[in-house]
């Protein structure tokens, strides 16, 4: 027997393995295809796993791919990297289609005299408002940057890419959102913070799972980089639905992060326990408020808007309610969801915001909130438009991924991201140099800023917050009607107050660290 297995040869090895593939696929039930087409059927199971990357590098055209396509992602990655990310020979770009914008350059573009802060910095532009100042919060907070890192959970994302996004936020000026996996230690690396927390409260939660306040006390006094704290009412990826963490993912360092068991399923509900409705609500962002100091948000994607006005009802005859709304958009984003919700559930970002923000201004509460805007807006045309539009800040999450090595392969969910960044995998995370990486975000930023900065002047003004409806067309029907920002969504943005960049200069210094609230 030992002398017959010795003379087989490779090609009668091969030819066993496949006469036992084959009885197996005839055998199992599970798979129709497999069992009906014994061997052939596995290629077709494999050219469906990798149908997204033949479509991403062979089929898909430049324009064409979702959710980023490759001239968006070519431009993060050459800025990221301080390459070349000019195009030749004109846009490739359809100009006349459906909600393609255009923004409206000046006769005389704004003029940098020597001494400007933009003659200086190209890249510098803080935000023209503070957050906390209507409310006269203890510490209220002017983001340095107008772009900045939305919420992205550590345990979502790694531990080396949580480390990359805070060192890179630190060298650009901007602020890093947590996410609701709570405050890590790979948040601590200089970067400010934003602390964001949902209906799991982890960081500060108590035995119970419900929210502590004297956690909340706690960790804001050990941790001075928490420049606001940001309450979840929804996320864009699946508004209005819980989620579960489940116990296997659980480690140690994520338990001892979160406040929760190790190797225990915890439950995140679709609602908050600690308030359960508007007025509640209020009155939950002033108690924080009063006993952090800090300015307090929320964020939610948008639907309905009963609830919202009556938010914007108590807030004006009280006088108070949150310092800034950050709103996501309905298309989804890093949090992994079902396509019934990603695809269906809440409004796309232009839609909702242009509701909520039209529904503010008629109520007369513009002034008094900082507007973030998140929902694949991390591109300088998109932001001018937002600003445009009355957005203040530009929060991204997605296109911060890529400038630290993301290559939308689309598995976040599943554990096996093969960039590194959305995995907790020990080997797929040593390919990330936190040094490289955090440069290349801040490099993101700068370009991104800088590229903003130079549409503004184009379009006659100093600052984007100064952008108004009607410096923006976009193509609103399938006959290629373009109209002003304001006619499509039927509303004026608020005029924000801003003097001159010098001013603002001379609030904050460069790098983010604040010299005065101004």
């Amino acid at each position: 027997m030992l002398e017959f297995l010795e003379q087989i040869s490779w090609w009668g090895w091969i030819l066993i393995v496949l006469v036992l593939i084959a009885l197996r696929d005839i055998i199992q039930k599970k798979h129709t295809i497999s069992h009906n087409y014994p061997i052939i059927g596995h290629i077709r199971y494999l050219f469906e796993s990798i149908g997204p990357e033949i479509r991403q590098y062979f089929v898909a055209n430049n324009r064409e791919e979702l959710p980023f396509n490759r001239i968006e992602r070519g431009w993060i990655y050459a800025s990221a990297k301080k390459e070349n990310n000019y195009e030749g020979f004109g846009t490739d770009r359809d100009i006349y289609s459906h909600q393609h914008i255009f923004i409206n350059n000046a006769m005389m573009p704004f003029k940098i005299d020597k001494g400007h802060p933009n003659a200086i910095d190209k890249c510098f532009l803080p935000c023209a408002k503070v957050m906390g100042s209507y409310n006269k919060r203890k510490k209220p907070y002017r983001p340095a940057s107008v772009i900045n890192v939305s919420a992205m959970s550590f345990g979502s994302l790694s531990a080396k890419a949580v480390e990359s996004l805070n060192n890179g936020v630190a060298l650009s000026g901007a602020y890093h959102n947590t996410g609701e996996g709570g405050l890590s230690p790979y948040h601590s690396n200089g970067g400010d913070v934003v602390f964001h927390f949902g209906t799991g409260y982890f960081g500060v939660r108590d035995v119970d799972g419900n929210f502590s306040m004297d956690k909340m006390k706690q960790l804001v006094a050990d941790n001075p980089f928490i420049k606001a704290i940001e309450i979840k009412l929804s996320q864009g990826a699946k508004p209005g639905k819980g989620g579960v963490l489940p116990g296997a993912k659980i480690t140690k360092e994520i338990a001892n992060i979160r406040g929760v068991e190790i190797g225990k399923d915890v439950l995140s509900p679709p609602n908050h326990s600690a308030f359960s409705n508007v007025q509640e609500l209020i009155d939950f962002i002033e108690d924080i408020a009063d006993a952090t100091g800090l300015p307090v948000g929320i964020k939610a994607a948008i639907g309905k808007l009963d609830e919202w006005i009556e938010l914007a009802d108590i807030m004006k005859s009280s006088n108070r309610g949150p310092d800034f709304i950050t709103v996501d958009g309905g298309e989804g984003g890093t949090g992994a969801a079902p396509p019934s919700f990603a695809d269906h559930v809440s409004l796309p970002w232009v839609y909702g915001f242009s509701d909520l923000y039209k529904m503010f201004k008629s109520k007369g509460l513009t002034d008094r909130i900082v507007f973030i805007g998140s929902g694949k807006l991390g591109f300088p045309a998109k932001a001018a438009m937002a600003f445009a539009m009355g957005a203040d800040c530009i929060n991204v999450a997605r296109e911060a991924m890529k400038s630290i090595g993301c290559i939308q392969a689309q598995v976040c969910h599943t554990n096996r991201c093969p960039s590194g960044v959305a995995t907790q995998s020990k080997w797929l995370q040593s390919g990330i140099n936190v040094p490289l990486k955090s440069e290349r975000l801040a490099q993101y930023f700068k370009t991104f800023r800088k590229e903003l900065v130079e549409i503004t002047h184009a379009a006659g003004y100093e600052h984007p917050c100064q952008f108004k409806m009607d410096d923006v067309d976009v193509n609103v029907d399938d006959h290629n009607l373009s109209k002003e920002l304001d006619k499509t969504y039927n509303y004026e943005k608020t005029k924000v107050p801003f003097t001159n960049m010098q001013d603002l200069k001379d609030c904050i210094y460069l790098g983010g660290k604040q010299s005065s609230n101004c």
